[in-house]
């Protein structure tokens, strides 16, 4: 004789034990991006290199380096001395005095003449592609000082060190240095060797940052396994499992979305705190936004890859609103259906066994697009979208092909009238 308590109790706990898994998976999804972040910056090189790649042409870079490589340059002409020595040479030539003494006024003018020059050879370098290519070797040099900068270990021309992140432009100098030189500008040949940094990043919190870094380090290739073990079997163990997945799956959008905002928060709060050491508010926006591309980009195809998702469980449900738009796609395809056959078009015994495995058909389909998206390398909301297609494209495929399997199923009249 069954026992309707220990039933009762059993569901209760079952019910429990779902929702307890599916909410622990929903806040561990957020964290489970962070951790793929944290590898594909911190730990490959390639793709760090990649990330960092377009800032070696933005402007905002571009102005920032140039101020600090002119500033590095320091190139000083005395512009008294060169001026007084004109004058003493144009009296001795017997120019008048009063001229030759307005020649010693235009010494801020050769100043300011020097230094423009050096602005100009600074503003060619960084617009080259020699700067460019100067980039690019310099951050895949430094990819373990970036390692560094997320765990503490490592080194490069990228230092960090006092939650202070910066960039070595020393190599850059040397560049203008020589420029200057082949520009005519001559004492820019006693211009000493210089280990020039430009501040990237300065963060009184980035010791706590390095210390949750290398905690997803250890956790990174675990995390995102366990979360999806963990939705699932909430899932499996709810009572009604569509609802499940579809909380699941908001949960998750809710938990991205919620990071997402953070970080924009993060952002505002960062910029409007910079020290005074920063090479430029603009420039550091664009290092925060580079930097965070991919974790971005993450969270916006988790969040929409949830609403589809929910969206996706919810149209194969019982209630009015899926019933009637899958009533009506089951019109569509018998209309088409007719339509075809009386142009004496038709599918045979495909479209027969097609309503006979319909279900094992459209099973096949979705478990097919669920392994493309888990093997996409690097998924984005374009992703969800091309793959969202494909599936609607396959559903319609079978569709057609039972409708018209029903047309001319055995003991079907030939002729069908097309529903209203």
């Amino acid at each position: 004789m069954s026992n309707p308590q220990g039933g009762r109790a059993g569901r209760v706990l079952r019910s429990t034990a779902s929702a307890v898994l599916i909410v622990l998976a929903c806040v561990l999804v957020p964290v489970t991006v962070i951790t793929v972040w944290v590898h594909d910056i911190a730990l490959d090189t390639d793709r760090y290199v990649k990330t960092m790649k377009p800032l070696a042409t933005d402007r905002d870079i571009e102005d920032a380096v140039r101020h600090r490589l002119v500033d590095a340059v320091d190139v000083r002409v005395n512009g008294k001395q060169v001026t007084a020595d004109i004058s003493d040479w144009l009296k001795s030539q017997g120019l008048a005095p009063r001229a030759a003494d307005a020649v010693k006024a235009l010494a801020p003018q050769v100043d300011e003449a020097v230094n423009a020059a050096a602005d100009r050879v600074a503003k060619r370098f960084v617009e080259s592609d020699r700067f460019e290519k100067l980039w690019v070797t310099a951050n895949r040099t430094a990819h373990s000082a970036v390692v560094h900068a997320l765990t503490g270990k490592g080194r490069g021309a990228i230092g960090v060190e006092e939650g202070t992140v910066t960039l070595d432009v020393g190599a850059a100098v040397d560049q203008v240095k020589k420029d200057l030189v082949d520009a005519g500008i001559q004492p820019a040949s006693k211009i000493p060797a210089v280990e020039k940094q430009v501040v990237l990043f300065k963060s009184d919190e980035l010791d706590q940052f390095q210390d949750a870094a290398h905690a997803l380090d250890l956790a990174g290739y675990w995390m995102p396994v366990i979360t999806v073990l963990l939705g699932a079997a909430g899932v499996l163990l709810a009572h009604r499992r569509r609802r499940a997945l579809a909380k699941a799956a908001l949960g998750a959008a809710f938990g991205c979305l919620v990071v997402a905002i953070g970080l924009v928060i993060a952002r505002r709060y960062y910029l409007d705190h910079l020290p005074p050491t920063i090479l430029s508010e603009p420039a550091a926006a664009s290092v925060f936004d580079t930097l965070l591309r991919f974790l971005k980009v993450t969270l916006r195809t988790v969040i929409v890859l949830g609403v589809v998702v929910a969206l996706g469980a919810y149209l194969v449900g019982p209630g009015r609103l899926p019933r009637a738009v899958r009533g009506w796609a089951e019109q569509g395809a018998d209309a088409t259906a007719g339509w075809a056959g009386s142009h004496g078009i038709t599918t045979g015994r495909a479209g027969t066994w097609t309503e006979s495995h319909r279900r094992w058909l459209t099973i096949g389909v979705l478990l097919l697009i669920t392994l493309l998206f888990a093997l996409w390398n690097n998924p984005t909301v374009l992703t969800i979208v091309v793959l969202v297609i494909i599936l609607l494209a396959a559903l319609l495929v079978i569709a057609l092909l039972a409708a018209d399997g029903r047309r001319n199923a055995p003991g079907t009249p030939e002729k069908q009238e097309t529903p209203a």
